[in-house]
């Protein structure tokens, strides 16, 4: 590992990942900056009797004048002892201001290549718009899950949709139902999900409102910013919980950037350890071509992080530290047969 990789942390919207070298006795080091949010970041690390983690914003007017209220989740992986996991209570609500208001004691005697993963579950800030009280700077959406037993009639002007989608166009153009009576009859969504539709038509645009079923939508009546808004609004907050659903939206709706990103967050980062489960249950569903490019993504990780330790000639344990070398191996086993069995099964 090169110095300056030493102090680099990787991240994605809200994850960040420190892979640290063997800490010498008494040693301190703290990473370079890295941006979540709208706050250049620090990880410090301190190995004295005790190990001392620490999570801090960089000193800036920003930081001064608003510091961020964070809540997260931080794990210390230890990858010498087949990624045992160290997990602090969540902090939730937390302002950190300088690098005193966070820290994790730990007294384990760390060996060899530890990682610090650090995942914010959300970032507040205050302004003179909310009173002085902390608001997110991620808008969090509603859940969108209530819909109406009937059907939904939503009465616009046609000038309007039938610009914004090529499909309100046919509809309003040829002799059918909403030509005569001027109204579409949507039955297949929540009222939420209508209102949210056609204030982004009319250029009302409202992130919070920009979930998963919006996608359907936009996908349907084939307009084009709206599924590219979407696509990017799905790539702000990948975590555990939605990484499998939103591969399987990316798969279906044909996303390669928010493919990409839950592949990358899967494998690059290690998560898929950590869901083995839910992944489990996952690739027995799962489209047959998607389950065979996660399981080439499995296999170039590997090439690539083995050719990597050949390469700088160091050793087994340096490739191995990202991921456990049976984990890895078990995992693409079972990726290997999931699509095996799908194969089978589509001649059956």
């Amino acid at each position: 590992m090169t110095d300056s990789s030493a102090y680099r942390v990787e991240t994605t919207s809200r994850l960040a990942q420190w892979r640290i070298e063997n800490l010498a006795c008494c040693s301190y080091r703290r990473s370079d900056p890295f941006k979540i949010g709208k706050w250049n970041w620090h990880l410090s690390v301190e190995k004295n009797r005790v190990f001392f983690v620490k999570l801090f914003p960089e000193m800036s007017n920003l930081t001064k004048e608003n510091p961020p209220v964070a809540s997260f989740r931080i794990r210390v992986i230890c990858s010498a002892c087949n990624r045992k996991t160290f997990t602090h209570p969540e902090i939730t609500g937390k302002q950190l201001k300088t690098n005193e208001d966070f820290i994790w004691a730990l007294e384990v005697p760390f060996t060899g290549k530890i990682i610090i993963d650090v995942e914010f579950l959300d970032l507040k800030t205050t302004s003179p718009d909310t009173c002085g009280e902390p608001c997110s700077i991620w808008v969090q959406g509603v859940d969108g899950s209530r819909s109406n037993a009937t059907a939904i009639s939503c009465l616009a002007h046609r000038a309007i949709l039938t610009s914004r989608s090529p499909v309100f166009c046919s509809m309003f153009a040829h002799g059918l139902k909403e030509k005569e009576l001027s109204i579409i009859n949507i039955t297949d969504m929540s009222i939420e999900a209508c209102d949210a539709f056609l204030n982004y038509t009319y250029g009302n645009i409202q992130h919070e409102k920009f979930l998963n079923h919006r996608l359907a939508l936009s996908d349907k009546y084939d307009i084009t910013d709206l599924k590219e808004a979407c696509h990017n609004s799905l790539l702000e907050d990948i975590d555990t919980a939605n990484v499998l659903k939103r591969l399987q939206i990316a798969s279906l709706y044909q996303l390669p950037k928010l493919k990409s990103s839950c592949m990358h967050y899967l494998v690059n980062f290690g998560k898929i350890f950590d869901i083995r489960d839910g992944f489990s249950s996952f690739m027995q569903y799962a489209d047959r071509d998607l389950i065979a490019e996660i399981f080439h993504e499995v296999l170039n990780a590997w090439k690539e992080f083995r050719n990597s330790a050949s390469d700088q000639n160091r050793g087994k344990e340096e490739y191995c530290s990202k991921f456990p070398t049976r984990g890895f191996g078990l995992l693409a086993l079972s990726v290997l047969t999931s699509l095996v069995l799908s194969a089978k099964a589509s001649f059956t």
